[in-house]
């Protein structure tokens, strides 16, 4: 298995292979200058991470999927240290050194071991805070990317996951970073020895309706009201619900995912005690035709998917085409117990976290022959525009 995360997706320019080169894997054109040895140096670097919705149900921390919703991380070399945010859970983030961009690219460069110069962080953040769509882990992934990138650091993929370890350790769970990393729907587990994800298959086509509170869920929170023991029945269901939906999942079998969703480990906890919305939501959403309900990682938000947008959109089916239905009905079932909030349709992301920008440090071109500037004009080309693969070789 090879997963290159993090990664722009392929340039034009780079779009040539040889017959050594495995299927899918671009080589640079041999008109282009060969990729240096060493990572340069970049002073500024933009990365883009996907939302997350975790647990999926009785995944309880190991399971989640990432959203077609993005904030974006822009870190660059800076005078004086400083935070500029815009965008969801604006003036509710901290802008100091103990935001979790700031903490996750210390440990980036911890990892190097290297100092953190002093740099601008500027946040875009188009992910719900505190709603249970992972803003804390598309946080701590970008700021490790963003730092191992500013610090010209590589990180082993295969074998290791050396990324996923760094974040996993300071989340505490790869439910919602693995995704974050890989995109798509990921397993993960901690094998004894490290931190592992597998990618479970995503059937196409699946639209995801949201339902999200106006008000904020805290982890610590919805975690106080679960047991320390688990009644055997109740690890049975969850055991058999996990297994039936990751079987739903890869055989493209939407009518069993229904099923699969159910828990009781931890969601009628957290229905009882801390979000009475939940329960009425989730049969809202059913009886319009959802193929699936659960409540997103520790909430307060509804996660609900169904199926569509298959061919033709004029010539589909009507039961694929609920995403309204159930969009209307988790709405007016929260009218009905008074929690106020949105409703958001989005589908699943198979992009996970990538770099969308950098720039290298610009050396003094005054004085140079034209022949020189060119040359290094056309280096910062070559690195704005790499394949998957290239950058690969290049960083990590």
């Amino acid at each position: 298995r090879f997963r290159a995360p993090f990664l722009p997706p392929p340039s034009d320019q780079c779009s040539m292979q040889s017959d050594s080169s495995p299927p899918g894997e671009p080589e640079m054109p041999a008109s282009e200058p060969p990729l240096p040895e060493a990572p340069p140096a970049f002073r500024k670097v933009t990365v883009r991470v996907p939302a997350t919705t975790a647990n999926m149900g009785p995944g309880f921390d190991c399971l989640g999927m990432a959203l077609d919703l993005w904030s974006e991380l822009t870190v660059e070399y800076a005078e004086e240290f400083s935070i500029t945010y815009e965008g969801e859970g604006e003036g509710q983030v901290p802008l100091d050194a103990t935001n979790l961009v700031v903490v996750a690219l210390e440990k980036a460069f911890e990892t190097a071991g290297k100092e953190v110069p002093t740099l601008h962080y500027h946040c875009v953040s188009r992910i719900p805070f505190a709603r249970g769509l992972g803003s804390s882990s598309a946080a701590i992934v970008a700021g490790l990317i963003a730092g191992l990138v500013l610090a010209g650091h590589r990180l082993a993929v295969k074998g290791s996951e050396e990324l996923l370890q760094l974040a996993a350790n300071i989340e505490g769970h790869p439910d919602n970073v693995a995704p974050a990393i890989y995109g798509g729907i990921q397993l993960g587990i901690h094998n004894g020895e490290r931190w592992a994800s597998e990618q479970v298959p995503c059937p196409p086509g699946l639209q995801c309706i949201m339902f999200i509170p106006d008000m904020i869920g805290k982890t610590s929170d919805a975690r106080a009201v679960l047991p320390d023991m688990v009644d055997r029945r109740d690890a049975i269901f969850n055991i058999g619900r996990i297994a039936w939906l990751i079987n739903a999942l890869s055989t493209n079998n939407l009518d069993s995912i229904k099923h699969g969703c159910e828990d009781k480990l931890h969601q009628p906890q957290r229905g009882n005690a801390v979000y009475r919305h939940l329960y009425p939501l989730i049969e809202a959403a059913r009886e319009a035709g959802a193929k699936g309900t659960w409540l997103s990682g520790a909430g307060p938000t509804v996660m609900a998917i169904t199926s569509g947008r298959h061919g033709d959109v004029f010539a589909q089916q009507l039961e694929e085409r609920r995403d309204r239905l159930v969009a209307r009905a988790m709405a007016d079932a929260a009218k009905g117990v008074e929690v106020d909030g949105q409703v958001c349709v989005t589908s699943p992301s198979l992009q996970g976290a990538h770099v969308s920008d950098v720039e290298l440090m610009h050396p003094s071109t005054e004085g140079e022959p034209q022949q020189q500037q060119e040359q290094q004009q056309q280096k910062y080309s070559l690195v704005r525009n790499l394949s998957k693969g290239a950058l690969q070789q290049m960083f990590f």
